[in-house]
């Protein structure tokens, strides 16, 4: 009797381990995607605590988005322009005979849009408020209207200042140094000169473009070099505007797209936007020091073809300006300013010209028929110039 106890036991333990392991390896087939019937009992939620860590993470990013829209939003603004011009009128009197006359047109539009500095100023593209003979005023997100006091607009940066008195919040300057690729934007503008206050998200896509950037409704253009690339929708209209980080300072000025391209903007470092600011409020304009030349440098491959040095090829020296006080002529290399080499950027010259102040001396080294010129000169304004 014992002996047929312990038969069965030994039976029924037998059949409960294969049934147990049939039940595991049919859940384990299950998860590897070869059996889905457990799923009607079972549903599969993911691989444990790591899908509710994504879902956090969205949650947490798309928090921050708001959090920094909403409070950027007393400090972002629209900039309207107020003019009137005149356009042509064609018409035929009852003989045939053509008829050219003009009549006046009031043009009111959203054409940029820009954002709050300490002491109540208004930063936006210079290509913004390019037109000297037009009004602007300044309307914030609860649609008050802030006239326009003065513009100040920087010669050597598409930047304007825009004096306004407003008790307005001022957005928090970053900084554009340590900028990485990846790193996550917010632009915030009024997008195609119709919907004030759009917000719009994206990725640092690039560094240390170089790109023209104009307004469509200007017909403006300049060259600019050292931009930011960013996938955040920038259009017609955001210009002027804040591109933010994930701690809302700002750390670029909204510029520019890519004709025909998607996803494609371009802001204006905050660093350089603080140079101006400095200089701004320590002189009350925008005096830099002006050079004088048109060039165009001439890379290491170029040097070596012609057999001439690398540097700044002159091809054209502005009447009184610094450059003609040194000398300088059509044809000439500049070489070295201040014993800066010059050489590789564009903008090399540019860059460290716009480095020191009016009334700086500087000394240029420059290269004429086989021979190297050294000269000292003081650098003055364009206006001097």
């Amino acid at each position: 009797m014992p002996t047929k106890k312990l038969g069965l036991f030994l039976t029924g333990l037998t059949f409960g381990v294969l049934l147990t392991g049939v039940f595991f390896l049919g859940g384990f087939l299950d998860r590897l995607g070869f059996l889905k019937i457990i799923d009607r009992w079972l549903p599969f939620s993911g691989f444990g605590p790591e899908q509710g860590y994504l879902e956090q993470k969205v949650l947490r990013e798309e928090s921050v988005i708001i959090d920094i829209a909403e409070k950027a939003a007393a400090s972002a603004v629209t900039v309207s322009i107020n003019k009137t011009e005149r356009v042509p009128l064609f018409d035929f009197d009852p003989f045939g005979f053509f008829n050219f006359q003009t009549q006046e047109r009031k043009i009111e539009q959203d054409i940029g849009s820009g954002f709050i500095v300490d002491g109540g100023l208004v930063v936006t593209n210079k290509h913004v408020v390019s037109d000297t003979s037009a009004k602007y005023k300044v309307i914030d997100k609860d649609d008050h209207i802030l006239e326009v006091k003065d513009i100040y607009r920087d010669p050597a940066n598409d930047l304007a200042i825009l004096k306004v008195e407003t008790q307005l919040p001022a957005l928090e300057l970053g900084n554009s140094e340590d900028l990485k690729v990846g790193q996550l934007v917010i632009a915030i503008g009024t997008a195609l000169g119709k919907f004030r206050h759009t917000v719009t998200t994206g990725v640092i896509s690039g560094l240390g473009r170089g790109i023209t950037a104009g307004s469509a409704f200007e017909g403006y253009a300049e060259q600019l070099d050292n931009v930011i690339q960013t996938d955040a929708a920038i259009n017609p209209g955001n210009s002027g505007g804040p591109l933010l980080d994930s701690s809302g300072k700002v750390i670029g000025v909204n510029v520019a797209i890519a004709g025909g391209a998607q996803n494609i903007g371009f802001a204006i470092p905050i660093d350089v936007v603080r140079e101006s600011l400095k200089l701004f409020k320590e002189t009350g304009e925008f005096n830099r020091p002006f050079f004088g030349v048109e060039y165009q440098m001439i890379s290491e491959k170029a040097a070596i073809l012609n057999e001439v040095p690398q540097g700044a090829y002159i091809r054209r020296v502005v009447s009184g300006s610094a450059a003609e006080e040194a000398g300088l002529k059509e044809g000439d290399i500049v070489t070295y300013i201040d014993g800066e080499r010059l050489e590789g950027d564009e903008s090399n010259l540019v860059k460290i010209v716009n480095r020191k102040k009016v009334g700086d001396k500087v000394e240029i080294k420059y290269w004429r028929d086989g021979q190297t010129v050294s000269v000292t000169v003081r650098l003055t304004t364009k206006n001097e110039g």
